[in-house]
């Protein structure tokens, strides 16, 4: 008759986690606990990026060459190059961290990005007309990219308290810290941030159950925050004119980006003219960085853009059924708000590329050129990593559930 109290030791054998001869390293645990799924969707963007890069890096250079500098036509790329080779340690470090220590290194960055964007304004380096970065050695630091996953994990944390105390006031503090990062966000200015951290809450609101009067209230203020936006926010107001009434005189100049955009992303037809191939990138300004997706388009083809919309929209879709059976409020607000970010970013680029959404100046994740952007997006990414790490083995069996705590 078999002992019953050797059971849990022959299950714990069964469900050890194995790496190569029955390894069980913290890494290899973490190669288990991982969701290899999603960070390698993370991965191919991240390649796809590279890629992307180095095709609209010429057109780039030529674009920035001028008088005494000259760049050369792989300057991007290499730089760029350079950033993942920094990004892809940190996000790696960042998904091994236990949830605590993830959420405490979250709560402590947002404190410390809130008091840098307060700065930005009036001692930022001054570039196209807006203060949003620090320069710093050889690149330049934007407060708002580091502050977007930390505001996430901490507005999650925050409304998750609510699950323990239903008195707490969660929503009016939220909507406090939204509302006072919105205003400094425009004070740099920055519409389009200030729309994803706006977005973002209120998905964050959806999932942790807000009344509906609630957020009937919130979209019904969506007009009256764009209305404000158009009257005292003069590059809104351009930008909107030139969308709605692209044919007036006062819109030509400002409507030339998106249109161009449009151009270069519908040059390359279904399978592009090849790497290096293209020649519309050469006239569209930030073609590395705000238009790579015309860029890949025109190279490429728009079957390529299409495979790029969908890993997007891939890794939103396998976030959020990873979530249907979570229990933890708190890593389910997280994960669920963090992989909106990538989504909500990813949609207002290709709706500029695709001259369906005034342009924003917003970047694509993983793919466009930015130090800044490519090292927050992979901490982004690393949190989001550390959030849904479960081990299959202890999920499999109800048993085994009950037997070890979880």
């Amino acid at each position: 008759m078999t002992d019953a109290r050797a059971e849990p030791a022959g299950l714990l054998a069964r469900i050890k986690p194995r790496s190569g001869r029955g390894d069980a390293t913290p890494l290899a645990m973490w190669f288990w606990d991982i969701d290899r799924v999603l960070l390698l969707i993370a991965l191919v963007l991240i390649a796809i990026g590279l890629v992307a890069v180095a095709a609209a890096s010429p057109a780039s250079a030529v674009r920035y060459s001028g008088g005494s500098r000259h760049i050369a036509p792989l300057y991007y790329f290499w730089r760029q190059l350079g950033w993942v080779a920094i990004s892809l340690p940190v996000m790696f470090v960042v998904s091994m961290l236990p949830i605590n220590t993830a959420k405490r290194f979250a709560i402590l960055g947002c404190i410390v990005c809130i008091a840098l964007l307060a700065m930005v304004p009036f001692v930022g380096a001054a570039v196209n007309g807006a203060r949003r970065w620090f320069g710093v050695g050889i690149g330049q630091f934007q407060p708002s990219e580091f502050l977007k996953p930390f505001f996430i994990v901490t507005t999650a944390w925050l409304l998750s308290l609510r699950a323990q105390d239903k008195d707490l006031p969660v929503f009016p503090i939220t909507l406090a810290m939204t509302a006072a990062i919105g205003a400094l966000l425009m004070l740099e200015p920055d519409f389009g941030q200030t729309m994803i951290f706006g977005l973002v809450w209120m998905a964050l609101l959806m999932v942790a159950g807000t009344p509906w009067r609630t957020l009937v209230t919130l979209i019904g203020c969506i007009p009256v925050g764009l209305l404000a936006a158009y009257t005292f926010y003069s590059t809104a107001r351009v930008r909107i004119d030139a969308f709605l009434f692209p044919d007036t005189d006062t819109a030509q100049i400002d409507h030339y980006q998106t249109d161009m955009a449009h151009a270069t992303l519908t040059a390359g037809g279904l399978f592009g003219t090849g790497p290096g191939g293209g020649v519309m990138k050469f006239k569209l300004p930030e073609a590395h960085t705000d238009y790579i997706f015309s860029v890949i388009g025109e190279e490429f083809g728009l079957i390529a853009c299409a495979i790029v919309a969908l890993l997007f929209l891939a890794l939103v879709i396998r976030v959020f059924v990873k979530l249907l059976d979570e229990q933890d409020e708190f890593r389910l607000l997280a994960a669920a708000g963090l992989a909106t970010q990538f989504g909500a970013q990813a949609m207002i680029n290709i709706l500029v590329n695709t001259g369906l959404a005034p342009s924003k100046g917003m970047t694509l994740p993983f793919i466009s050129y930015g130090g800044s952007s490519m090292v927050a997006l992979s901490i982004g990414m690393g949190l989001l990593l550390a959030f849904t790490r479960r081990n299959p083995f202890l999920t499999r069996s109800p048993y085994i559930v009950r037997w070890s705590g979880r």
